[in-house]
């Protein structure tokens, strides 16, 4: 009885830390989408904007992960099914912004790229930090904790971007640092959606 007792006080302390580190990514997500924004209006970036519409969806993301704490597997499954479908379609808008791109090409402004480039994978690599300690909890938490990686190696490879842009001042740095960023949310989508459709079919196994 009294480790029935213990287990359920750890798994309620567990959901608590869960939503408390969801609601501060959620809070960071957000703000620096506005920024990202702005920023990516203002620079004419390709691969600034593949991280802003990162952001949008890890918002949406975080939103979702906070409604299944606590739920069953499935419900949780569920949802890292949806999740999967918003990096997969994060996905598409970076190749519809690149193909736009390719016909109108501009060098991007280098100085406003450069500032929301690491301010943004500041804020990403303090979302990996917090949500770390959890990616090993469930499949939820699995793929919050993937889209935060998705986020950091985005927020190095822009950076990475800026330098090339300023060397060589051109937009195709830009454009072949985007694409990159479109298979990485690709390879993502997949390992999400496997995983969500892998617990599917377990938790309809054992419903059977």
């Amino acid at each position: 009885m009294a480790d029935c007792c213990e287990s359920e006080l750890e798994v309620a302390e567990l959901e608590v830390s869960q939503r408390r580190v969801l609601i501060i990514v959620l809070v960071i997500n957000l703000v620096t989408f506005v920024g990202m924004v702005f920023a990516s209006w203002l620079s004419h970036s390709s691969a600034l904007l593949s991280g802003t519409l990162d952001n949008l969806g890890d918002a949406l993301t975080y939103s979702l992960s906070l409604l299944v704490v606590g739920a069953g597997v499935t419900a949780k499954a569920r949802v890292a099914v949806f999740k999967g479908v918003l990096i997969a379609l994060a996905a598409v808008a970076v190749a519809a912004q690149i193909g736009w791109r390719i016909y109108h090409l501009e060098v991007p402004v280098v100085a406003t790229m450069g500032i929301a480039a690491v301010l943004n994978l500041l804020a990403n690599g303090v979302c990996l930090y917090l949500l770390n300690d959890h990616r090993h909890d469930d499949v939820n938490m699995m793929s919050v904790w993937e889209c935060s990686r998705n986020d950091v190696n985005e927020g190095v490879a822009v950076i990475a971007t800026v330098g090339l842009v300023w060397f060589t001042q051109s937009a195709w740095p830009d454009l072949l640092v985007a694409i990159v960023l479109l298979v990485l949310f690709s390879r993502s989508a997949i390992r999400v959606l496997t995983s969500a459709f892998e617990q599917l079919n377990t938790a309809s196994l054992q419903g059977a």
